[in-house]
């Protein structure tokens, strides 16, 4: 490839890197079938990326730095199959994406947190919206991009419509005015796509643009990215406000826990139309690209995992599962005493931290988010038995047997707010209340 072996040769600068052609030939065959070629060139950029500039260490300004960290992370994700480490995270680009992440302040508060709500609002309404682009764009016949089994006119506007109304409350949220009540369900999103961009950084663009490498030439897989990056963000806010729970427990102050819970709940239950806009899929195209998926599954799903454990540690059968060793880090985590909000709640019961009012008041918004967590937990089972069927996962699971056996643990464990004697342990299984 011309435009990479000039680049090498000519001082690879990570500014002046072919993103664009790169791009243009990943979605001319799909990740799956790139040649070996372009991989090697891509492989010796990546070394030449991490060698250290000609001026030594002090002469990378912190622009520099950005770019050259942007552009491993790229290559990392555009080389995982040569690499022979493709996985869920590389299949999603989420290195690519910048995810919610919740920073404290020296008193164990949460800094900014309406500046981390907002991050993630804005990338998950980016990702709908660029969904909701290609779909016009391929119906406009004004892109080549994933020509194959391109879905009938009326399929397409059923996810018009899906896409608004998983859009609607977050535009509301940031402040964002569109048209998106045209009755005209092709308008409408073209009008949300149209305000979207204009509120984008170049950056912002940039990422979203390079975080679609699918791996074959299937329309629906661009659709299947975007809903699987927009649930990952919006995972890894949830966790984000689990983690500010258990600091605001552990700081007593019961109330603000309370409504970290509450806004945790909303987000999963606003999240809801993403699985309508999935289940719009066709089942015969997500058969086809699956195929070269093999390695990478949502078992290996960090931030769900990460949300799991911060709301109870799990048992180990769990925690030896190939669920948590396909996320070894948030194993290790759990494996290193990372705190819960169950176990946050007991604390502050113990040390008389909650008054009978916020216990209550805890106990319920403990049990509202576990239910909007199970009901999500059905609803992802439902859709994958009606793409698989009974085949087997692609992460080395048993595919929706394995959905059907993990729905059903329990988020908290009963009567979470009740004081255990310190000599017991605490209880498994039950029902959350």
């Amino acid at each position: 490839m011309r435009e990479l072996m000039n680049w090498l040769s000519g001082g690879s600068n990570p500014d002046s890197f072919p993103y664009s052609e790169v791009l243009a030939e990943f979605h001319r065959t799909g990740k799956h079938f790139v040649a070996n070629e372009l991989l090697a060139l891509l492989d010796q950029a990546r070394t030449a990326s991490a060698a250290p500039p000609a001026g030594g260490a002090a002469a990378t300004t912190a622009g520099e730095h950005s770019s050259v960290r942007f552009l491993r992370n790229f290559l990392d994700v555009a080389l995982d199959k040569w690499d022979g480490r493709y996985d869920y995270q590389t299949y999603l680009a989420l290195k690519l994406l910048r995810m919610p992440r919740a920073k404290f302040t020296d008193d164990r508060r949460v800094a900014d947190p309406a500046g981390m709500r907002r991050q993630q609002d804005r990338l998950y309404l980016q990702l709908i919206a660029d969904a909701l682009a290609f779909e016009l764009a391929a119906e406009a016949r004004t892109t080549d991009l994933l020509p194959q089994q391109r879905p009938e006119p009326a399929l397409v506007v059923k996810r018009y419509r899906l896409g608004i109304r998983a859009a609607s409350p977050v535009l509301t949220r940031l402040g964002l005015s569109a048209p998106v009540d045209n009755p005209e369900p092709a308008a409408a999103a073209a009008a949300l796509h149209a305000v979207v961009v204009a509120d984008q950084t170049a950056a912002e663009q940039r990422e979203l643009r390079l975080s679609m490498l699918p791996v074959y030439l299937v329309h629906d897989e661009y659709l299947f990215i975007r809903v699987l990056q927009a649930y990952e963000c919006t995972f890894a806010l949830l966790a984000a406000e689990l983690q500010s729970t258990i600091s605001a427990l552990a700081g007593g102050l019961p109330r603000p826990a309370a409504n970290r819970l509450a806004y945790a709940r909303d987000l999963l239950n606003l999240s809801s139309p993403l699985f309508s806009l999935m289940a719009s899929m066709q089942p015969e195209s997500f058969r086809t690209f699956r195929v070269h998926t093999e390695g990478a599954s949502a078992v290996q799903s960090r931030s769900y995992k990460l949300v799991e454990s911060l709301c109870r540690t799990p048992e180990e059968p769990r925690l030896a599962s190939i669920a948590y060793r396909s996320v070894p880090e948030v194993r290790d985590r759990v494996l290193a005493g990372q705190p819960s909000v169950e176990q946050a709640c007991r604390a502050a019961v113990r040390a008389g931290l909650l008054t009978e009012p916020d216990r209550r008041l805890l106990d319920k918004r403990m049990g509202e988010f576990a239910a909007a967590l199970i009901q999500w937990r059905q609803t992802h089972y439902r859709i994958a038995t009606r793409m698989l069927g009974a085949r087997s996962g692609t992460g080395y699971t048993e595919g929706t047997p394995y959905l059907a056996a993990v729905r059903s643990i329990p988020v908290f464990t009963t009567d979470t707010t009740t004081p255990l004697p310190l000599h017991r342990a605490e209880p498994t299984g039950g029902d959350p209340e």
